[in-house]
This record gives structure tokens, sequence and C-alpha cells, in this order.
């Protein structure tokens, strides 16, 4: 039963992530990369694509992998931040000749690193060493960190990728897609937000060598860049996952993928989030608790409760578009009857954008209903009845 014409959003309110990947009338610059995408990374929405699902060479892209096993290792308090981790001859460059001309921490057995100097080290370095040491660290070895990896391209729903190294130095079978790689970065950002922070670090000195991240658009002066990973190898071309922010607090993903260049990869990069960010905004669909309607109940002590949803849910629009957005509701049956409880689903919310169904979520009662006595239900029968 549908019980709502479809009524203006901006007249309900403004707000759980939309899992729409619709395409908007919009036209993205073009990028010179094999591959890439433009995310949201409140909503998840892709919106830009080139390629997204192509499987290709992650190169150093792994190493976001890399460190997202870690930080799950940390959040179950099984490491530490502070805990010492011994360097292995594995993890030295001078007894790995796979490391020979790769980008290193400059690691050495008896260095007294840190979980956090190795993160670091992964991240602002692109240590293939110190990957090495916190593979070992956590896993034992090498083979069974990437077994964790690959457990967690399950679990996060990664349809294009697999890993067989612990840092993304060449190997077969290993590859990844641009949409998987902004999947991975969005989960590091909402779900690590602990750690976060180690991504928009500039330099690094260890052992003497001081290096610069290799991420550059940390240093541009047009966007608020404060994350996330290079890569590089001759297979793979020049890869670039980063994460901005704008002033009013919209975060989007760029993965870009097979560039031309150190400078080609940031400049596609770029690219795509300076057109994002002026053109795209995040809304709030529905504010966690409060009503989208309310409705008569029949046997409760209360004749009416309020409906809506217990999550924040957002949407990403074209920015002004928001005046065009839509809601009806359904009910699942012809009248709601106590008793209620809080929470129970009882119909369906649908927006509509531009004709389209953009979100379809539950409908719940937002106060529990008793039921009436006897005398109170009697009079509602007969009412129904009549009526």
């Amino acid at each position: 039963m549908n019980t709502a014409a479809k009524i203006p959003l901006a007249l309900l309110f403004l707000a759980g992530a939309a899992q729409a990947q619709s395409a908007f009338p919009l036209v993205p610059p073009h990028i010179d990369a094999a591959s890439w995408v433009l995310m949201d990374a409140q909503t998840g929405q892709i919106l830009a694509q080139g390629n997204p699902d192509a499987r290709r060479n992650p190169a150093s892209l792994t190493k976001l992998m890399t460190n997202y096993v870690v930080e799950r290792a940390l959040d179950q308090g099984r490491i530490g931040l502070n805990d010492p981790v011994p360097i292995g001859n594995d993890a030295w460059a001078t007894r790995n000749p796979s490391f020979k001309g790769s980008s290193l921490m400059f690691l050495k057995p008896g260095d007294k690193a840190t979980v956090s100097d190795l993160i670091r080290g992964i991240i602002i370095d692109s240590g293939n060493d110190a990957c090495v040491a916190l593979a070992d660290y956590v896993s034992g070895d090498q083979a069974g960190f990437v077994r964790l990896m690959n457990g967690y391209v399950q679990q996060l729903h990664l349809q294009n990728t697999h890993f067989e190294t612990v840092h993304g130095l060449d190997a077969p079978g290993q590859y990844s897609s641009a949409r998987d790689l902004a999947q991975l970065a969005r989960a590091i950002i909402l779900h690590e937000q602990p750690y976060y922070h180690f991504y928009a670090q500039k330099s690094l000195s260890w052992n003497g060598v001081t290096q610069n991240n290799r991420n550059g658009l940390l240093w541009d002066q047009d966007l608020h860049v404060d994350g996330m990973k290079t890569g590089h190898t001759a297979s793979a071309g020049f890869n670039l996952v980063a994460s901005s922010i704008d002033p009013h607090g919209q975060r989007l993903i760029a993965v870009v993928m097979g560039a031309d260049s150190s400078r080609g990869r940031e400049v596609q990069a770029k690219k795509l989030l300076q057109w994002g960010e002026r053109n795209f905004e995040t809304v709030q669909l529905v504010a966690r608790d409060r009503a989208i309607t309310s409705q008569q109940v029949w046997y409760g002590q209360q004749k009416t409760v309020a409906l809506g949803n217990p999550q924040n849910i957002y949407y990403t629009l074209p920015k002004g578009e928001l005046r065009d957005v839509k809601v009806d509701y359904t009910l699942n049956h012809d009248y709601l009857e106590a008793p209620l409880a809080r929470g129970q689903v009882v119909g369906r919310v649908n927006y509509l954008y531009d004709g389209k169904s953009i979100g379809s979520y539950d409908l719940r009662t937002l106060a529990p209903v008793a039921e009436a006595g006897w005398f109170s239900r009697l009079e509602d029968y007969i009412a129904i009845k009549i009526g």
C-alpha cells in the first residue's frame, strides 16, 4: 500500500552508506591512465570511472592491504604500536636479492624499530623491507601474512583482487582493480581512523637516510590531500590512490592505475579530485531517529507512532540537485496494529532522483506502542469494521 505521494526531500529534512552506483549526467575530465575511479568516501558511490574492474598489477598499492592487515591486528589487540619488531635477514636488503633497486626503509638486523616506525616506513618510504618485517611479526612468515591479506579481500568483497606478496613486487597471479583499491582505501579511511594520520606524513629518517613521501599531492596547494599511496613497476606503470577532503568535509578517493609517469599519475588524480569537489556534494537523506512520517496505530495505548530509520543515511548528488530528490513510502499492511516494538520494520521508504531510485530503506517505528486495554481495543475494532 503506497501511503504517501512523492514529496520534495528538502521539505522533510537532510542524512549509513548508499550503495547505488548510478551515473550522473556530468562529463568527467579526460584521464590519461589505463584504469581509474573517483569515489565518495562516505557513501562509497562511484562518481566517475574508466575500466574500473580491469585486473592490473597494483605494484606498491599492495601495501594498502599490508597496512590494513596490520591495523586490524592492532584493533584486535594482537600487537601494539610501540611493540619492538625484530628485523630478520629476510627484511635486510643485503640478504634479499629481490629487493635490489626497489624502494626500502633501509632496515638492518639489530634495528630497534617499532610497529609504528614500520607502518611509517611502508607508507612514506614504500619500504619493501618494512613490509617483510611486519609480516613476519604479525604472522610468523610472509606466506601466512599473504593468506591474511587474501582473507580480507574476501571480507571486503573485492571481486578483482588477489595478492601473492606482502610488498607488491611483480609476481604472477597478483592483481587488483581501481574499484577494489578504492573500496580498500575507503575501508581504511572509515574503519582505521586511529592510523590514518600516518598517510599524511611527508618524510621519514631512518639509519641516516631521509626520504620524502612519494605522494606528491601532499604538497599541492590547490587541494587538501592527506593520503594515501603510490605504486610503480615497469609492468604496472605509475599508480596512485589519493584522498582529499574539502572545506565542507566531503572526502573523495581517486585511484589512477597505469599512468605514464610519476608526475602524470598526480596530474590525473588531481583532475579527478578537483572535478569531484566542484560538481558533487554529499547530503543527508535520513537523520537517525528523526520522523519521516507518523501513522495511526490501532489497538494501542498511543494513537500514532513516528516512523523513520535508526541510521544516518547519506547520498552523493550533483551540487544543487537536492531539491529534485523525492521520497515516498510504503507500509507492509493496510494499518498498524499494537503492540509495536521500537525499531520494528513496518514498511519501506524510497528516494528518487531523476525518476530513478537512489536508495530504498526500512521504515521502522521510532518508539514502542503497548497494547491498549480491552475496552479501547473494542472501540478500535468497531471503528475499523464500520470504517
